[in-house]
């Protein structure tokens, strides 16, 4: 059973002393996480499709709100325009939009009634002050948790300022079987967001490219090192070289093991190169494990689903626009690639393949 987290924290408003009750949130949710929930619990939605359709809801929410209009979802939400500032006289204008001009959000009464009635409290004892890392992506591929050596990696989250010129703190990124790369190349780094090019460190086999992302960090001169590594593991993309090889055998979507979990093993491919994503997901309603390739877009198109069971060599489909029209995959080791993609990924997991004929 999920709980909401919650510690006691010190309110500095307060003498004597008292202690507030402080939401610890287990992860930050977005559009993409959205989609993917959804996705999962119903195979007939597209997760691509529901996420533009989020997309495309807040832009008729922004319109409407700029039409002077309010919207109400039942069970849901209200927003609505609202206006703040003085006016000396009746018929004194108002005073600029920027800061007059505010949009409210108030969640229903059915809404914050279900979520208590369901809600399972769990208390954590009081924490130190730590950085936490609340998401990673590529800039460049504009992909969440993607390792990429030809782009920058974007880290947000809290408390994550530190200096690698005075040892007060380090990043690292470590191979889940073996390698380790302190970072040195940054551009951004505050409380907020650090930005990097990675430094990837190699690991024994190829298909190997599962990776954890670490800040470590000192708040004082003489305080101790406080170390937060992002709750989901980072992949980099994967060659697929000598496409159309009679005896083509490139491991994916494997962790730390050392034999792969799921061997590309043909395919067809029109032209001499293709990158693509290929995704496996749990569903959690049936438990049942599909496979699909996905545009390289996150709200790209994507090929229909095939059901795996079991081990075996399976045939995925291409989509509209790709030059690789299908991918013959061989499942080596189901009961692993199902552990993995439940335990490790949360029900979801993707491998970025660059495609090509030649070496």
């Amino acid at each position: 059973m999920m709980t909401i987290q919650w510690r006691p924290e010190v309110n500095a408003l307060t003498t004597p002393q008292s202690y507030r009750p402080l939401h610890v949130p287990r992860a930050i949710f977005g559009y993409d996480e959205l989609a993917a929930r959804i996705a999962a619990k119903n195979p007939v939605y597209n997760e691509g499709l529901g996420k533009g359709y989020m997309l495309a809801m807040r832009e008729e929410i922004k319109a409407m709100l700029a039409e002077g209009n309010q919207l109400t979802l039942e069970g849901l939400l209200t927003v609505h325009i609202s206006l703040a500032g003085r006016l000396d006289a009746p018929d004194a204008p108002l005073p600029p939009l920027d800061e007059s001009l505010q949009v409210k959000i108030y969640p229903s009464k059915r809404l914050v009634d279900e979520v208590r009635q369901a809600a399972h409290m769990e208390r954590l004892p009081i924490t130190e002050k730590a950085p936490v890392i609340s998401s990673a992506e590529d800039t460049v591929l504009k992909l969440a948790e993607v390792l990429n050596p030809a782009g920058l990696l974007h880290l947000t989250g809290a408390d994550l300022l530190f200096d690698p010129e005075a040892g007060s703190g380090e990043c690292v990124i470590e191979g889940t079987r073996s390698g380790r790369a302190v970072q040195t190349r940054f551009g951004t780094i505050t409380n907020s967001e650090v930005m990097l090019m990675p430094d990837i460190p190699s690991q024994p086999d190829p298909w190997n490219n599962e990776y954890r992302v670490s800040i470590s960090t000192r708040y004082s001169e003489h305080g101790s090192l406080r170390t937060s590594t992002y709750r989901r593991p980072l992949r980099t993309p994967l060659t697929v070289a000598g496409f159309g090889h009679p005896h083509l055998q490139v491991g994916i979507l494997t962790d730390n093991a050392t034999a792969p979990y799921v061997l590309v093993t043909g395919g067809n491919l029109t032209g001499n190169s293709a990158r693509v994503r290929i995704q496996a997901v749990l569903n959690a309603q049936d438990g049942q494990l599909r496979l699909n390739l996905m545009d390289i877009k996150e709200d790209g198109s994507a090929g229909n689903a095939i059901t795996v069971a079991d081990n075996g060599t399976f045939t995925l489909p291409g989509f509209a626009g790709s030059a690789l029209t299908s991918l013959e995959v061989t499942v080596n080791n189901y009961a692993k690639l199902l552990t993995m993609v439940r335990n490790e990924y949360g029900g979801r997991v993707m491998d970025i393949l660059d495609v090509r004929t030649g070496n």
